[in-house]
């Protein structure tokens, strides 16, 4: 069954997190690529992300929240991690011991979950306006590239999402690096838009 696809200008940001809260899907914009947005708290809206990318449960998805002070709501900050702060709001995805409010679908059973802090306006307003962190996975079909503006977005999800907050073209078009904080050795799951060197900086070490 498709659904209707609204096209919100900035504006509409209201309308937005109205859609959010009734678990609703969106595509939003970042620094990097948009994102899939939806309560990062309700299984039955995260359910959804996975059906509109065609993108196996067994994989997890990473968390949108607004600051350092956000994240510890939902993860076990450790001294890395405030290190890494640093670079939030920006494109940088730190994997952190999860809280028992952040469910199985988000990490796929896993213990760590994933946490950025995304460096656009539209979406840290989208944010506050919700209360609640918002799935931060790309906005692409599983395995295709992902949407760099609101319009290709709206083209990829139309009749699969329920609304795109087009926030213009995005001024990276390269996803979040992903670094792994959950062990005693930092690793980068993905490289980036943040560069190894800028990591190794901010931790004063070699990491894999």
């Amino acid at each position: 069954m498709t659904v209707e696809t609204l096209l919100l200008g900035p504006e509409k940001i209201e309308l937005c997190a109205d859609i959010l809260k009734r678990n609703g899907v969106a595509a939003v914009p970042t620094e990097t690529v948009y994102g899939l947005a939806a309560n990062g708290l309700e299984p039955e809206a995260i359910r959804k992300i996975f059906a509109a990318k065609g993108r196996p449960e067994t994989k997890p998805v990473s968390l949108f929240v607004r600051g350092l002070e956000d994240a510890e709501r939902f993860c076990r900050v450790n001294a890395a991690a405030r290190r890494f702060a640093a670079f939030w709001p920006g494109p940088l995805t730190v994997i952190l011991p999860r809280r028992g409010c952040v469910p199985d679908a988000i990490t796929a059973g896993g213990e760590g979950v994933g946490i950025r802090v995304p460096d656009d306006p539209v979406t840290l307003e989208l944010l506050k306006l919700c209360g609640f962190p918002l799935t931060g996975t790309s906005a692409n079909i599983s395995g295709e590239p992902a949407a760099v503006s609101g319009a290709e977005a709206y083209a990829i999800f139309r009749g699969r999402v329920d609304a795109v907050l087009d926030g213009g073209a995005c001024p990276g078009g390269v996803p979040s690096t992903v670094v792994d904080l959950t062990g005693n050795i930092a690793k980068i799951v993905r490289l980036g838009a943040l560069s190894k060197e800028a990591i190794e900086n901010a931790l004063g070490a070699v990491v894999e």
